[in-house]
């Protein structure tokens, strides 16, 4: 029995699939492994190359198991869907994974630090925020005009026609408008 070469890791919530090959092609480990036991295993190999899908904790785990001495592989999905020979599986996954990382046109993702990925998401909850501020301006700006209000005239503008006044649409686009405009401030002082 050789040694293990390469390794594709395919990552999940609960349950990882290892798929291990030596440096001729023969697989030696194809194992589903829980998600305790996995620095567990890898603690316990020789240093190897290890390919994985880029994701959300991808980065955690390349840190964690690069600081066995692995060297520590991700890939964009996308780059490695080509390389599934049958079905959506995850035994699949990791041996199609296995493959896409030794080839030497691939293009590999970097590892994040926790600081570069703390720095992610805050960018990440900023763009939240100020999409959430759009939309609000938007329903602001687009409530009036649906029962012929614009912004700048409710004051001294024109009184909403029969139908308008006959339903309480201006009052209740009135409302509307103060609950969302309430609702930007807030989210502008925080």
């Amino acid at each position: 029995m050789g040694t293990i070469s390469t390794i594709g890791l395919d990552l999940a919530k609960n349950v990882f699939q290892v798929h291990g090959i030596d440096s001729l092609g023969n697989i030696l480990v194809r194992r589903r492994l829980r998600r305790d036991e996995v620095l567990r295993f890898f603690e316990t190999l020789p240093p190897c190359l290890i390919g994985m899908e880029a994701c959300g904790t991808s980065h955690y785990w390349a840190r964690s198991i690069a600081a066995f001495g692995h060297t520590v592989r991700m890939m964009p999905p996308v780059y490695v869907k080509p390389y599934v020979k049958q079905g959506k599986t995850d035994a699949a996954d990791a041996e199609a994974i296995c493959e896409a990382v030794t080839r030497p046109t691939m293009r590999f993702v970097p590892v994040r630090s926790p600081g570069q990925q703390a720095a992610l998401l805050q960018h990440k909850t900023r763009d939240l925020l100020v999409r959430q501020r759009t939309m609000q301006v938007n329903a602001l700006r687009g409530t009036p005009c649906r029962v012929r209000y614009y912004i700048g005239s409710w004051r001294r503008g024109p009184e909403p026609d029969d139908y308008s006044a006959a339903c309480g649409a201006g009052n209740v686009a009135r409302a509307r408008s103060e609950t969302v405009s309430g609702n930007c401030r807030a989210s502008a002082g925080s």
